[in-house]
């Protein structure tokens, strides 16, 4: 591990150089690449400078102590050396993690694909209930939210909803948020108080660029219709909606929500390079299936992965085996400590998978 580092820091040091010559600042692709080397690695050398720090300080605090003699001195001196070894186990730990193998993915924007699943109206209202946490959540991140598709039903439910977060690193958070997520409650329309069990699905896919998706128009139908919906101010009443079918795969996407056709048209090839980027991203999972079984959030759409007690008030994650009792904060957008513990986990098990190897 320290070979490694000690090649990064060189690295570093490397690009730090080269991104103080003139030549470079006339030269923007090379900039921008050095400029995202140099953010990648700086918390990893951060890191590994101040381990040596505290490995020095050890060093010094065992020798001093070896020649003195006053004891408030020693007192002194051994609680430093303390708080020094106490400091270089956190930071092994820390570079542990930063350096496991970053997913290519992480950086990139998100699109979120909601369906309501077994639980009829009940379920296309707990769909609507996500989409709104989601929304929250990424807000509250200062992201972007753009909805693509939404099949509304009248009484406030969605049967589906596609929308788009960009902000960065979006995918290495929400991409935790993959599979069947449960309601348990009991209806507003249930008269005997019987409580409903309810699902959705989730499925959260990186957005693609058209390097990572080559698509041949060939391939593809174009249909441009009105717009569909309850209307409001996200449905408008000219042909600008775009539908796509894709004949290779079958994959039919279909945006309305921009006022223009040519807007709807992007927005929907952009919908179909994520999803054939998800084909192809889950074919590459399937061939290491052992390594999926190691990790958390893989993306299986058919994991049940949570559950939303509402009668209890309490939210569990069952591949963590993680209750919190605030349910409220949660479907209000807060569930930052879900996911942080998702990725603790995540890590656990790479580390642990790392160590096997």
């Amino acid at each position: 591990m320290f070979d490694k580092l000690e090649d990064l820091l060189r690295k570093y040091e490397e690009i730090m150089n080269e991104l103080s010559e003139p030549s470079v600042a006339g030269n923007q692709e090379r900039y921008r690449f050095l400029m995202k080397e140099q953010s990648n690695l700086t918390p990893i050398v951060n890191a590994y400078k101040e381990y040596r720090k505290c490995s020095q300080d050890i060093e010094d605090s065992l020798a001093m102590l070896e020649s003195e003699s006053d004891e408030e001195m020693r007192e002194l001196l051994k609680d430093e050396l303390s708080a020094a070894k106490a400091r270089v186990e956190e930071l092994e730990h820390e570079l542990k993690i930063l350096l496991l193998p970053k997913d290519p993915n992480d950086d990139k924007n998100v699109i979120v694909e909601i369906r309501a699943g077994a639980g009829g109206d009940e379920a296309a209202l707990f769909a609507a209930e996500i989409y709104r946490m989601y929304v929250h959540y990424a807000e509250s991140r200062r992201w972007k939210v753009e909805t693509a598709e939404m099949e509304e039903i009248g009484i406030g439910g969605m049967k589906s909803v596609t929308f788009m977060v960009t902000g960065q690193g979006a995918y290495s958070v929400l991409k935790y948020e993959s599979g069947v997520h449960r309601v348990q409650r009991v209806p507003e329309t249930e008269s005997g108080g019987r409580i409903h069990t309810s699902t959705i699905t989730v499925a959260v896919m990186p957005e693609a660029e058209e390097v990572d998706v080559e698509i041949d128009e060939k391939d593809i139908r174009i249909d441009v219709m009105r717009a569909s919906g309850n209307g409001g101010q996200c449905v408008n009443t000219t042909d600008s909606a775009v539908r796509l079918t894709h004949y290779p795969t079958g994959i039919v996407v279909y945006s309305q929500t921009e006022k223009s056709q040519l807007q709807n048209k992007a927005k929907a090839f952009a919908l179909l390079r994520a999803k054939l980027y998800d084909i192809e991203q889950q074919k590459a999972h399937d061939a290491e299936a052992e390594l999926r079984k190691s990790q958390i959030g893989t993306g299986d759409r058919s994991e049940k992965i949570r559950t939303y007690n509402f009668p209890q008030g309490r939210v569990t994650d069952h591949r963590i085996n993680l209750t919190l009792y605030k349910l409220d904060k949660i479907m209000d957008g807060d569930i930052q400590e879900i996911l942080d513990a998702c990725i603790a986990a995540d890590q656990s098990a790479k580390l642990l998978k790392m160590g096997e190897n």
